[in-house]
């Protein structure tokens, strides 16, 4: 939406999911933990081969992940098969179908009964299947919210038990896969179906999958933290995992402290009971509800702070709607949350973000540069005229020539600002303040200033050509139309954001500044040589002289615009 485009630029805190943002979304199952064996993981092929005793726990292991899922894999005759579905579930099709297990053939041994979907407050899913001995439940999702449901374990040689020191054991093993960087999923069933499908369930195993952080992530997120933006990862993941991963892309330092890493109950009881402190210095959130991100952006709002949020899913949608700027993701995004959001990614990138951030601030000091220019060439018309009435001098412009200077010389090159790409320095700076107006005071008093010396240069041309030249009336007020045009063409290098830089600026590198000098350029001289124009204008030949004046005055402005911004110095935004 245009109106984010503002915003864009002010943007002082982004919230990013982990995956399919800071991440590639291509899900591979790297590595299964059974009961009673060490972590099993794949080939170079992506394949598992475990021993002979250990096959039939990884096969129910992996055929459980294939009932309960929603995915398909499609192949046709040669080609590779193509995946449809939620990433988690294709990988677990995968790694299933390497095994000889698919799933076309298992539903039509398990009919599936009824499906449970995925809720992300608890975290599970499950499907129901019929079975020749009655039903069977097959159950996925956070180990943190399998563990608890389960009563026993399918233990290589029977079922066990599942006792308090077990579950420990096994929210260890899900850390333990977590911290080298991949996302958990427990697996459970219930073989006799009976009751309630999140109760009394049978634990079966848990897989490590890989998803690999996006190249180019880590560049845009040093980026982010040199134009002063905190890049905070909010994810569903476990914790061990979105440590990993933020690790790795430098989101937070390998020696970070526990403040820095936030999980979901931890931060269900900060905002319970508003201790907002407590959250200074978290920049990773794991586990984290759809409420709970809802809840995190009010939070750094209300510190006032400009927030960005990405988001793809259904739930996403009212924290994408609350954010200051909802970014949605195009590809993998849902039609829901690319309604709710301001921004939609056609390429899921988390650099398109930190890009069009750079676009948002460029635009808007490019409309400041516009608004800048064209007001200050203003301020020096209406000076000019005032001026020499005061002074009972004559008009040193005249209506029509006020008309052709405001519809030719102040509209190409105010154009030409407005498609600059922008300075450098624009994202080495920390963002500007949200409440900030378009034009601060310093800009005011620098638009007067340039409208003052302006005034000033054309005033003193046409005293010179008057005075010291003897220039008649038609012809002095060519030399001040002249000066002011031409005045006003050098003016728009004045809006460079480096004084020192004369040369090689931002100004200078826009092609169209050029092509909008050299258009202005030929108008003038068509007004001042072209009899048509000359006559409506009232203009005439100038001559050698007057060429001199002109040339010289017209350049004052460009001289003293060093000193008019040492009086109006930029105050720095440190970062």
């Amino acid at each position: 939406r245009l109106s984010a485009v503002e915003t864009l630029g002010a943007t002082s805190v982004i919230l990013t999911d982990k995956t399919g943002t800071l991440t590639e979304n291509r899900m591979t199952v790297t590595a299964i933990r059974l009961p009673d064996a060490d972590t099993i993981e794949s080939d170079e092929a992506g394949s598992f081969e475990p021993p002979e005793p250990l096959a039939p726990a990884v096969d129910l292991l992996l055929a459980t992940g294939v009932l309960c899922s929603n995915a398909a894999l499609r192949s046709t005759g040669d080609e590779p098969a193509a995946a449809v579905g939620d990433p988690t579930e294709v990988a677990l099709l995968r790694a299933a179908a390497a095994r000889g297990i698919h799933r076309d053939a298992l539903l039509e041994e398990y009919p599936e009964i009824r499906e449970h979907a995925f809720d992300p407050d608890t975290k599970l899913m499950a499907t129901e299947h019929s079975t020749p001995d009655g039903a069977l439940v097959a159950v996925k999702g956070a180990p943190e919210a399998v563990l608890p449901i389960c009563t026993s374990v399918l233990a290589l040689d029977g079922r066990e038990s599942m006792t308090d020191s077990c579950r420990e054991q096994w929210l260890e093993y899900a850390k333990s896969l977590g911290a080298s960087g991949l996302r958990t999923l427990a697996l459970a069933r219930k073989p006799d179906g009976r009751g309630e499908p999140y109760r009394d369930l049978e634990m079966i195993g848990i897989v490590g999958l890989e998803d690999p952080p996006r190249q180019g992530v880590r560049a845009a997120i040093e980026r982010c933290r040199d134009a002063g933006i905190v890049v905070l990862m909010v994810t569903g993941d476990h914790a061990a995992t979105a440590r990993n991963i933020a690790t790795a892309l430098h989101i937070v330092e390998p020696d970070a402290g526990p403040a820095a890493f936030v999980d979901g109950p931890e931060l269900g009881r900060v905002l319970d009971t508003g201790a907002a402190d407590a959250l200074r210095g978290a920049v990773v959130y794991s586990r984290v509800s759809p409420e709970q991100k809802l809840e995190l952006i009010t939070r750094y709002q209300q510190d006032r702070q400009v927030v960005a949020m990405t988001g793809d899913g259904v739930n996403d949608a009212p924290a994408l709607k609350k954010a200051d700027i909802g970014i949605a993701m195009g590809v993998r995004g849902t039609a829901v949350a690319k309604e709710a959001a301001a921004m939609v990614l056609r390429d899921d990138e988390f650099g398109t973000i930190v890009e069009a951030v750079a676009q948002g601030r460029a635009i808007y000091e490019n409309i400041r540069k516009f608004v800048v220019y064209l007001l200050s060439c203003n301020i020096s018309e209406v000076l000019i005229v005032a001026l020499a009435t005061l002074a009972g001098a004559p008009l040193p412009l005249l209506p029509l020539q006020i008309l052709f200077l405001n519809l030719v010389t102040d509209v190409f090159p105010a154009l030409a600002l407005g498609v600059g790409e922008g300075a450098p320095r624009l994202m080495q700076e920390r963002p500007r303040p949200f409440d900030e107006p378009i034009l601060t005071r310093r800009h005011w008093t620098r638009i007067a200033l340039h409208g003052v010396v302006m005034a000033l240069a054309v005033l003193g041309a046409m005293a010179i050509a008057m005075l010291q030249l003897g220039f008649d009336t038609d012809r002095a007020v060519t030399v001040s139309f002249c000066t002011l045009a031409f005045a006003q063409l050098w003016h728009v290098f004045n809006m460079r954001d480096d004084m020192r830089a004369l040369v090689l600026n931002e100004i200078t590198r826009n092609i169209w500044v050029w092509a909008a000098l050299l258009l202005c350029v030929v108008l003038v001289l068509m007004a001042v040589y072209v009899p048509v124009i000359r006559e409506l204008l009232n203009l005439v030949d100038p001559g050698p002289a007057g060429w001199a004046v002109i040339v010289s005055l017209s350049l004052l402005p460009l001289v003293m615009a060093p000193l008019v911004r040492a009086l109006t110095p930029t105050a720095p935004r440190s970062r």
